[in-house]
């Protein structure tokens, strides 16, 4: 009687996890491509209605333009979602946008800074659908500023390769005499960023970046880790994908731009959270640690581009894409379409706190950006 009952008793946990691990099983499996453009419209929508008129000012701590970076991330993440839905409203939305700022820049023409570059990124692929020269003027002449001088310290904080970075591709794109000049002032801002500004931001061996010199050992987070912001790193990741997918095959340093990238996904595999998520301190997952979603939807567009352009193996990287994306689909996105689990601003870990479900960051777009990159990134995989 008693082997009996433990027979039962065995059969009735196997069954349990039999039971749990088809659920599992389930749960790692993608959403269709219809339910994940459900989920970008959805998201997508809530900011249109909240700001109708995109060249309405940012109010803050302080009165903005709407044409920053913060702003200009959401523009690219939106032209990606207007290839995947070629939908009128989105187009006009970028270009109403770009008509209310004189499809200019902050700072105006002789602008360096990348953070007022940004929105060149939207006018360039705006020009490029209807090529009316005054779209990309203020950029190309910002850019060709940079180009015809000898400084290249000016991205002395890695999210500015995010920023600008892209921008010498896309401009080489359609002045293809110029190309090889664009590409060239490209790396040495990079390379400046890379090798010389403190010391260097990136750290091969750990394959991350630091934020910017203030955070190059010997300072380090509560851990005594080396201290690698998310979001940070998840602007290195953006500016790859971004030249990657758009520079020739043969062009200068390509390959170095490739072998960094791989460093990269390779380094934050096993930093993924349980739940899918990473944390706003890499290394150290109790300093400020929990679900950040800005950080991870830069994570899993790297990935997902990478597997679906063969440089990256399905079978390791497709679970990592697919737990991210169901957390922060499952847990991110609010009925209303907002987007929790946001950092606000800032550089390192501590800052643009607390990040919860419910907290609202200091500006709501730049998230929405790096969301709709993973998500369209993702409707592209097989």
């Amino acid at each position: 009687m008693i082997h009996n009952t433990l027979s039962l008793r065995s059969l009735f946990l196997f069954c349990c996890l039999v039971l749990i691990g088809a659920a599992q099983v389930h749960a790692e499996r993608l959403p269709k491509k219809k339910k994940v453009l459900k989920t970008l419209t959805l998201a997508n929508d809530y900011f249109m209605q909240k700001w109708p008129d995109p060249g309405k000012e940012i109010v803050t701590n302080k009165t903005r333009p709407s044409n920053i970076w913060t702003r200009g991330i959401y523009y690219i993440g939106l032209m990606e979602l207007y290839e995947a839905d070629p939908q009128k409203r989105y187009y006009d939305y970028a270009v109403d946008w770009g008509q209310k700022h004189d499809w200019g820049l902050t700072g105006r023409d002789q602008v360096r800074h990348a953070d007022y570059q940004t929105c060149g990124q939207t006018y360039i692929e705006l020009y490029k659908i209807d090529p009316k020269p005054e779209r990309i003027q203020s950029i190309k002449a910002s850019v060709d500023n940079m180009v015809n001088s000898t400084k290249s310290d000016d991205w002395d904080w890695i999210d500015a390769l995010m920023m600008a970075m892209p921008l010498y591709v896309q401009l080489g794109e359609i002045y293809k005499e110029d190309a090889p000049a664009y590409h060239a002032k490209m790396y040495d801002l990079y390379n400046a960023t890379k090798t010389e500004i403190g010391g260097g931001l990136y750290n091969s061996q750990d394959g991350l970046w630091w934020r910017d010199a203030d955070f190059v050992p010997p300072y380090e987070e509560p851990n005594g880790e080396d201290c690698y912001w998310s979001r940070g790193n998840g602007w290195v990741v953006g500016a790859l994908v971004r030249v990657l997918d758009r520079l020739p095959k043969d062009a200068p340093h390509r390959d170095e731009y490739e072998k960094t990238y791989l460093e990269m996904m390779r380094a934050l595999v096993p930093l993924q959270r349980t739940d899918g998520f990473w944390n706003v301190s890499l290394h150290d997952p109790n300093h400020f640690g929990g679900k950040e979603t800005s950080g991870t939807a830069l994570f899993t567009y790297g990935m997902a581009w990478g597997v679906n352009n063969g440089l990256l193996d399905p079978k390791i990287y497709n679970p990592v894409i697919t737990k991210a994306w169901n957390a922060m689909e499952k847990e991110a996105v609010h009925p209303s379409g907002f987007l929790g689990y946001v950092q606000g601003t800032g550089k390192e870990p501590k800052d643009g706190q607390p990040v919860s479900y419910t907290s609202k960051p200091d500006f709501e777009d730049y998230g929405l950006g790096c969301f709709l990159l993973a998500g369209t990134e993702i409707m592209k995989m097989k």
